[in-house]
């Protein structure tokens, strides 16, 4: 027989471990300021679009023709020229920073603090110039900076790896960002971590709690887009449904394809360009997304958050070209360089495939047509549809609808499938290839000789006055 676990001796030990109380006390204390960094995160978003509001509604709205190409190329400068490891959403460095293969100094070029403030800084530039990007990304490359940097305080028998604090600090930048803790474990299992570890899951879900409790505590303990009023679905919902499922799963897939082909150097001859005059290709297709932004009446501009909430209360005044004008602006924000996510475009993408379906259908359940279109995009272009199905879930407030909601983004990540590869891990999987130095030649180059070495031309060697192409800012 086993004998029961006695409380007072085992009280007893936990309290005299004092070196264990004070590796979770730091643990607490970073998870607290990754919450309040998000925080700050989402304030400076806000502020920095307010900015650009008030730019495109003087005189006009022509000025953003001048002031997004003007931005945007001084913010991917700065982001070649201080911090190349930003440039992106956020979440591919995360999951390339998990690579064990990799050593302290390549990981440090892909979270740290710098590059958790200069994310920071440089994302709210993008909003500044009215991109179309989202916070919700970056906020997970923030938050695992900032837990990441814990480890410098723990001993060599803490057990509190950097694999366990990247996961945590991503996880707790998902549940800030959108105030979804359920989608902030889930992600951590089905993007991050894969598993979820006993002993790392404690530490996990304190970092969620806490970084949460930072956000709710400014923002209130409200659901990103309120409460949607879903009628009771019936069979006549079937057909519509599967429209917008579908829809949004190749969509979706082809989102993904284009965006690994474009931040992978695929297309040689434009890539190419990109590389020679990174500063011009950005000013160039912020000009795009400009003329896209004022084509739409500035529906496209920003990550869309305003027209999602307009689309669920009944009152869109989006074109009805919102979802193809929306997908080519935030593929240009994301080929441009710029730091910023795709999470809050993909959901207005979504929403518009959904509201575009109930307008040609009828019907009155438009409310649910447009969360099932946020699920399936969204699980479409990450693949990974538990996190996308339950981020929406939590965001709409929308428990009435779980099986409706988990049956798009299952049925749209299917799909997607078909026609590319999951976007992060692709994205992360060249970073490490990036990342990692070439193997030496076995060899010798016949032309050497044993006397003189002729001069090496490096991959970084100016071509143009613009700042040098770098490979980690390739992505």
């Amino acid at each position: 027989m086993h004998k029961e676990p006695d409380f007072l001796h085992n009280l007893r030990q936990e309290l005299k471990d004092g070196r264990r109380w004070l590796d979770r006390s730091i643990v607490l204390a970073y998870a607290t300021a990754a919450g309040l960094c998000v925080v700050a995160f989402t304030l400076l978003v806000d502020t920095a679009f307010g900015v650009f509001q008030r730019i495109y509604h003087w005189q006009g709205g022509w000025a953003v023709l001048v002031w997004t190409p003007t931005i945007t190329a001084a913010a991917v400068w700065a982001t070649r020229r201080w911090a190349p490891g930003t440039a992106g959403s956020g979440i591919p460095q995360v999951m390339a920073a998990l690579e064990p293969s990799l050593d302290t100094t390549q990981r440090g070029r892909l979270v740290s603090l710098w590059l958790s403030f200069a994310k920071m800084v440089l994302a709210g530039a993008g909003f500044m110039a009215g991109l179309s990007i989202g916070r919700e990304g970056p906020s997970v490359q923030v938050a695992a900076g900032v837990m990441h940097h814990a480890r410098r305080w723990f001993g060599p028998h803490s057990g509190i790896t950097y694999h366990a604090l990247l996961v945590a600090g991503g996880a707790a930048g998902i549940a800030a960002a959108f105030n979804a803790p359920l989608a902030g474990v889930v992600f951590a299992i089905e993007e991050l971590s894969r598993r979820m570890e006993s002993r790392s899951s404690g530490l996990i879900i304190s970092a969620i709690v806490l970084a949460g409790l930072m956000g709710v505590s400014v923002f209130g303990n409200l659901s990103y887009f309120g409460r949607i009023q879903v009628p009771r679905l019936t069979w006549d919902a079937l057909l519509p449904g599967l429209c917008v499922t579908l829809t949004c799963g190749v969509l979706g897939g082809l989102f993904a394809k284009l965006l690994a082909a474009s931040l992978t150097s695929a297309p040689e001859r434009l890539n190419r360009l990109r590389s020679r005059f990174p500063i011009r290709f950005a000013a160039a297709g912020a000009l795009l997304i400009a003329i896209i932004g004022l084509v739409t009446g500035g529906a496209t501009f920003g990550a869309g958050s305003d027209a999602v909430k307009h689309m669920l209360q009944g009152e869109a005044d989006v074109p009805a070209f919102y979802v193809t004008l929306k997908f080519i602006a935030t593929w240009l924000s994301a080929w441009v360089g710029i730091p910023g996510g795709i999470f809050a475009p993909s959901l207005s993408i979504g929403a518009g495939v959904g509201h575009n379906v109930s307008m040609l259908m009828g019907g009155d359940v438009a409310p649910a047509l447009i969360a099932m279109g946020m699920a399936a995009f969204l699980a479409a272009v990450t693949q990974a549809p538990l996190t996308a199905f339950i981020i929406v879930m939590e965001m709409v407030d929308g428990h009435a609808m779980v099986l409706s909601l988990m049956s798009a983004a299952m049925l749209a990540s299917l799909v997607s499938r078909m026609l590319a590869r999951p976007l992060y891990e692709t994205l992360a999987h060249y970073m490490v290839i990036s990342a990692a130095p070439a193997p030496p030649s076995s060899e010798p180059d016949p032309s050497s000789s044993s006397t003189a070495t002729p001069p090496t031309v490096s991959p970084a060697t100016p071509q143009d006055n613009d700042t040098p192409p770098s490979r980690a800012s390739a992505v």
